[in-house]
């Protein structure tokens, strides 16, 4: 009976683990790194670019770009953010969205141990019936939370309609 208790530990310890595998190598098959840039010779700074596909609306994908200092314990707030269309945007999948004045996290990097992070904030525009995809930092830098902005218009997307009709309902 205590082999088995033993045992059942193990393979709960084990499946735990294998869990957070799969679920990490989810989050990395999110984004990914598609450019990295030097800031020159005599720094250990690089510009990274991330794609970033929006996890509700998958028909857009956005390119973060923003600096990591490789032996610093912060990176810069410094951010910039392109969002554009490249796939299907459907009335499904702009139904399940935050449509609040604030929207939602779409995704989320630490860049320090002191509770700096860039994270990337999806906002509905329902009068110009526009996604509007907002980084920003959360740690303020030099006075200022650095942001960056683009938005993705609905118009000529299958998801048209539906934006027209949410209008007529309100």
């Amino acid at each position: 009976m205590i082999k088995k208790n033993i045992n059942t530990k193990k393979l709960s310890s084990k499946l735990k683990i294998s869990l957070g595998l799969v679920f990490s190598l989810t989050l990395v098959a999110c984004s990914e790194d598609v450019g990295k840039v030097s800031l020159g010779l005599f720094t250990t700074k690089d510009v990274v670019i991330r794609a970033q596909q929006d996890p509700i609306v998958t028909g857009v994908t956005c390119h973060i770009s923003h600096v990591e200092a490789d032996l610093d314990f912060s990176d810069p707030s410094d951010m910039s953010i392109a969002c554009r269309q490249t796939g299907e945007i459907t009335a499904h999948a702009l139904a399940q969205i935050d449509r609040s004045k604030n929207g939602e996290v779409i995704f989320k990097e630490s860049k320090s141990i002191l509770l700096k992070n860039l994270k990337v904030r999806r906002i509905y525009d329902a009068e110009n019936k526009t996604l509007i995809y907002l980084s920003y930092s959360t740690k303020e830098s030099s006075g200022s939370h650095h942001h960056s902005l683009s938005t993705v218009p609905l118009y000529n997307t299958k998801a048209w309609q539906w934006a027209l009709a949410q209008n007529i309902e309100n």
